[in-house]
């Protein structure tokens, strides 16, 4: 072997043991939290889809029907209302022969989506309703969040930290041991688990208003500690 290849080596072997050497003993823990807390803020996905001979009859149509639902969910949340637009698409729709062949354009079909964020949960389903009655046939997503997590977050590091350190404990003293200083902190925050409902269309076709129950958030959060022992 090449002596530069072994003096490298060795170089490599001796600042190991040389890091190893300089950590003092030490229990490496982890430790969750998780906090349930309720949502305070909704999202909601609303569609208008139509359908024409031509594209431009489509767009107009589709306009016109947009309209009347944001007048409608104006006139229930407030000019000022949170209400913004996330999709729009115009695309042909094919006639496909039966027997086989070339596809034909029969028509074109137009979709307008508008996310309205409200901290109104317990009207949330009037939302829909409203949305619906003005001409909306799509109800593309609901989705329950929070207004500010860190609160929340807070708490759940919190708690996962003070699991992490009874583990540090209860380890160290089935050793005789005791714990010294913390040597390194590492924290992972997932992402809230959200509650989500999908499309509701056929609860509001059937006459009745539509119900809404949010359920709550859990946040999780993952510490893992080394501390020294003695």
């Amino acid at each position: 072997m090449n002596s530069r290849y072994i003096l490298l080596l060795m170089m490599a072997a001796g600042a190991a043991w040389a890091q190893n050497a300089a950590l003092p003993p030490s229990v490496r823990t982890t430790g969750e939290g998780t906090v349930s807390v309720k949502p305070d803020r909704a999202k909601v996905d609303i569609g208008v889809v139509t359908q024409a001979p031509t594209a431009d009859a489509a767009g107009a149509q589709n306009a016109a029907q947009l309209q009347s639902v944001l007048t409608k969910l104006r006139g229930l949340l407030g000019q000022k209302a949170d209400i913004r637009t996330i999709n729009y698409s115009l695309n042909p729709v094919y006639q496909y022969p039966k027997n086989g062949g070339k596809p034909t354009i029969e028509g074109y079909s137009a979709l307008n989506t508008v996310e309205v964020t409200s901290d109104d949960l317990p009207n949330i389903g009037k939302v829909i309703d409203t949305a619906t009655a003005g001409g909306a046939n799509q109800i593309q997503r609901l989705q329950f969040t929070l207004r500010d997590e860190k609160a929340a977050r807070a708490e759940a590091l919190r708690q996962a930290t003070l699991e992490a350190r009874g583990n540090a404990e209860v380890m160290a003293g089935a050793l005789g041991l005791k714990l010294g200083k913390v040597l390194l902190i590492e924290q992972s925050t997932a992402q809230p688990v959200r509650p989500m409902m999908l499309p509701m269309n056929a609860v509001h076709l059937a006459g009745a208003s539509t119900p809404v129950e949010a359920e709550p958030i859990e946040i999780h959060a993952t510490v893992t500690l080394t501390v020294a022992v003695e």
